[in-house]
């Protein structure tokens, strides 16, 4: 069996004899694993556990300094050094959980073959904390779709049962519910649209779109197609722009981001409101930090990673509806999530628009940031890297 290099050798003047060249490159590799790794070997009494190899990452985790130290010096957790002790003694694999601060992790013993010299164990520690939460997002997701299904199909049962016994011939009542009934069914249409759409995002996000897209040109379109609508509501949609936007990405992403910004904007007009669709082409990063207004609170959603003199394409879309309390603005991107006081039912959204927005900028590595108050509207930015 191949034998470590022993416990601080890494750090030895004098080079391993020729014979533990191996152990010495295996002992390198150990030691470039980010997650901690250590090898326990039993002593005669339990007391006597002591840890013979502690990669860097261990020997970080665990505040490791002297060589071979006692394993209870290092691991204070009777539920952790259990699981190890019971490891050694057994010869089987174990677990256990081990909690730190806000992080959840869990502590494997994985027993090596017994010798008649001694009886050895490898621990690792794996955090779990981001498998944890994308599993609660998953369970959250499912949750928050059955529920949001539910609602109008419980409503579309409803005046259908009524239909079919006393309001059958009442031919008024049979008109009000058949249109709420349609209006149900397009909510449901929506929402079954939306997650779909959100879930080709999300499994393409990692590819990076190419292809040429000119962004103030994107925006005229979407206003051209929202502005009968909006004339409807008694809201008036504007649109500025400084001359060329152009961007790699996907035009109907594109398309898809500022539509949704819009809808949103539009929902939460007054009548005689306007909206303003404000579109800058090759600005600098200055230009994404710049407060439109400095009663309104501003907070990044989501950030890129950029290099130092990247350009900017800014789309920014403003409304003059009831705005959002600071506390609010964190979670706008959440799915389903809707801030109170704003309306939800008949004629709202899915409470995927925002969601939805993330993930299309997250794909073209740009941001998205929200400026509001309560009394002061709300403007939404989103910088895209800029075309070279």
């Amino acid at each position: 069996m191949i034998r470590l290099w022993p416990f601080g050798a890494e750090n030895a003047a004098e080079p391993p004899p020729a014979g533990q060249a191996e152990a010495a490159r295996l002992t390198v590799v150990l030691e470039a694993l980010a997650e901690p790794l250590m090898v326990v070997r039993a002593g005669p009494r339990a007391a006597e556990r002591r840890i013979v190899f502690a990669n860097a990452a261990a020997r970080d985790f665990f505040g490791l300094s002297e060589a071979e130290p006692m394993l209870v010096a290092a691991v204070r957790r009777p539920e952790v050094l259990e699981m190890i002790e019971a490891s050694l003694a057994t010869g089987e694999a174990g677990e256990a959980p081990l909690e730190s601060q806000d992080r959840l992790l869990r502590v494997y013993s994985r027993p090596l073959p017994a010798s008649e010299e001694s009886r050895e164990t490898v621990v690792t520690v794996r955090d779990e904390t981001d498998a944890r939460r994308s599993e609660r997002m998953r369970a959250d997701f499912l949750a928050n779709a059955s529920h949001e299904l539910r609602t109008p199909l419980a409503s579309v049962k409803g005046f259908i049962e009524t239909l079919q016994n006393h309001a059958k011939d009442d031919v008024g009542a049979r008109e009000k519910f058949l249109t709420i009934m349609a209006n149900q069914t397009e909510r449901m249409g929506r929402l079954i649209e939306d997650l779909m759409s959100l879930s080709r995002i999300e499994l393409n996000e990692h590819v990076r779109p190419e292809g040429k897209v000119e962004t103030a040109l994107v925006a005229g379109d979407v206003v051209d197609a929202v502005t009968p609508i909006a004339a409807k509501a008694g809201v008036r949609i504007e649109l500025i722009t400084d001359g060329p936007a152009a961007i790699e990405g996907d035009r109907d992403q594109i398309v898809q981001v500022i539509q949704n910004l819009v809808d949103n904007a539009l929902k939460y007009s007054p009548q005689g409101g306007t909206i303003s669709v404000e579109v800058l082409g090759d600005r600098d990063e200055a230009a994404i930090i710049t407060e439109q207004d400095p009663e309104r609170t501003r907070l990044p959603l989501t950030v890129p990673a950029h290099a130092p003199g990247q350009r900017f394409v800014i789309v920014r879309v403003a409304d003059q509806g009831p705005g959002i309390a600071r506390d609010q603005l964190p979670r706008l991107t959440e799915r389903f999530y809707r801030a109170p006081g704003q309306k939800s039912g008949e004629g709202s959204g899915t409470g995927l628009g925002l969601a939805i927005v993330k993930h299309i900028v997250n794909r073209h590595r740009g941001g998205l940031a929200v400026e509001s108050a309560p009394g002061r509207g709300a403007a939404f930015t989103v910088y895209l890297p800029a075309r070279g």
